[in-house]
């Protein structure tokens, strides 16, 4: 008995003996592990492995921080959505030579790095088409900003997005696609949840601050939402339009009129809202400090006529927009747009030529040319138009009706049938990377998002040129490329990624574990 007891003694302290040499062998190996983290790591006067740009050079956005983001690459993050009820994430990282056109001409053509994209994200947002989409403003205290989403299925639903560009990790695999695009996944890019504060087709989403969500529905009301916890503090209702003078043609049951908000756009005092709706004639105003109607302002003959809406047209704004300094305000029909001053006083026309469909439009965030109205149009074109100055040729249309409001003054176009577009422009974007350089990001219904590099400066060349029309405007911007989609887009967000990328706390994170992982087989 004695002697198997010392026999166990002894296999017992082999094995201790043998367990403490395997510690001190790999002790040294987690010690290299950390050496090697800390040798990626980048050195003073560096963001992410590579030198920090000059002073000197332009930024790549007013708002963005210096080492957030590579110097020599911008990343914008698209969000698109479709009829196919698909909500498209894609990231474009566009060199900085092709905005500022400075290249150099010593490598070959060929070598020249040209705009990356990388698939984010892919949801089955909702059971219909969507309709809207909205983002919080980007902060500097987090990486991520909040997406809401509206659809015909009465439902908001919202996501959490990461502002951090995409970073190839090595100890990721690649994932395979059919397209031959790269694929990043975040795994903070995730569904929130949805809401249902409406009981009628969404049809617009704003976020005025961080805190507060507004959206609209085809239930003709207007529901403030906190982003805290998400409960619906108050309801604004627009009243339902009366049966009279009722277009023929509407899409409104039996019994039924057509009514609903079809778009808002809140002054950037934060205290005043203006909206447009179905079956009104009219727009209204509301103070958001009571949240209580302000008054109603209805779209006299003189307007209508200038826009395009005859006798059997609807009547109605399709949208409405404040400049960035809120002085004016522009309604947009269906063929097209009428610019009121900050005292509800028409100030000038936009009726595209060639006649044709307005879908989108955006003040230039620009203070150099702070009155320039980008508009896009079913012909595929996005028409620049300076609202402080008039067109001295009236159309023909015009000059038999002999309206009072002045048209406003075509500077220039970008893509349309002369840069070979004619899909219809759905929605855009429009990005600061300096005081004179923006991207234009634009969305097709054929599924295809272009990137365009636009400058002031040649919008004040256009100023100069001779006063053309219709297809044989100006052409300025430059395309920088293209990506498809592969679905038809309804409508488009984008946003510059100035998050800082964590490739260092995965990798740490990463290797510890696939040690562990060792650890344990062994």
């Amino acid at each position: 008995m004695a002697k198997r007891k010392r026999e166990t003694n002894g296999a017992g302290a082999a094995k201790a003996l043998k367990s403490s040499k395997e510690d001190s062998a790999s002790t040294p190996k987690q010690a290299a592990t950390k050496k090697e983290v800390a040798s990626r790591k980048p050195a003073a006067g560096a963001v992410n492995g590579k030198p920090v740009a000059d002073a000197s050079k332009p930024r790549i956005s007013p708002d963005s921080k210096g080492g957030q983001e590579d110097a020599d690459t911008t990343t914008i993050q698209v969000i698109t959505g479709s009829y196919e009820r698909v909500l498209h994430g894609f990231a474009a990282a566009i060199p900085q030579h092709l905005v500022t056109g400075q290249e150099d001409a010593s490598p070959p053509e060929a070598d020249k790095p040209k705009v990356d994209f990388t698939d984010t994200f892919l949801f089955n947002a909702h059971a219909s088409a969507i309709r809207c989409l909205a983002l919080s403003p980007l902060s500097d205290e987090t990486s991520k900003v909040t997406l809401a989403t509206g659809s015909t299925d009465e439902r908001i639903n919202l996501y959490s997005i990461s502002t951090a560009p995409p970073v190839a990790s090595k100890f990721r695999p690649k994932l395979p696609s059919l397209h031959g695009g790269s694929i990043t996944e975040n795994p903070k890019n995730k569904e929130l949840g949805s809401l249902l504060h409406h009981s009628s087709n969404i049809t617009g989403l704003y976020f005025p601050t961080r805190s507060k969500l507004l959206s609209s529905a085809e239930d003709s009301t207007i529901a403030i939402t906190r982003t805290r916890d998400w409960t619906a503090l108050s309801t604004i209702k627009a009243p339902i339009p009366k049966p009279q003078g009722r277009p023929s043609g509407d899409t409104a049951g039996p019994g039924e009129v057509p009514s609903g908000i079809n778009d808002f756009a809140v002054h950037p005092s934060m205290k005043l809202m203006v909206s447009v709706g179905k079956g009104e004639k009219c727009m209204r105003l509301w103070n958001l400090v009571t949240g209580k109607k302000a008054g109603v302002l209805n779209f006299g003959r003189e307007i209508l006529t200038a826009v395009g809406e005859g006798r059997f047209g609807s009547g109605e704004g399709r949208q409405v927009i404040w400049d960035t300094e809120g002085e004016e305000f522009a309604v947009g029909f269906e063929r097209g747009v009428v610019v009121f001053n900050i005292d509800s006083k028409p100030k000038v026309k936009i009726a595209p030529l060639p006649r044709t469909k307005i879908h989108q439009m955006h003040y230039l965030p620009s203070e150099s040319l702070p009155a320039t109205l980008l508009v896009s149009t079913e012909d595929g074109r996005i028409l620049l138009y300076d609202t402080n100055s008039t067109s001295t040729t009236e159309s023909p249309e015009a000059e038999t009706a002999k309206d009072d409001i002045p048209s406003s003054r075509l500077v220039a176009q970008i893509g349309g049938p002369a840069a070979g577009i004619t899909s219809r422009v759905k929605d855009f974007e429009i990005l600061t990377l300096s005081e004179s350089n923006f991207i234009v990001v634009a969305g097709s219904s054929d599924g295809t998002v272009r990137f365009w590099a636009l400058n002031t400066e040649e919008l004040k060349a256009g100023t100069d040129a001779s006063k053309a029309k219709g297809f044989t405007a100006l052409q300025v911007g430059k395309l920088l490329g293209s990506y498809s989609t592969g679905t038809r887009i309804t409508c488009l967000k984008a946003f510059a990624m100035t998050g800082k990328p964590d490739e260092e706390e995965e990798e740490e994170e990463v290797a510890e574990k696939s040690e562990a992982s060792s650890s344990d087989s062994e």
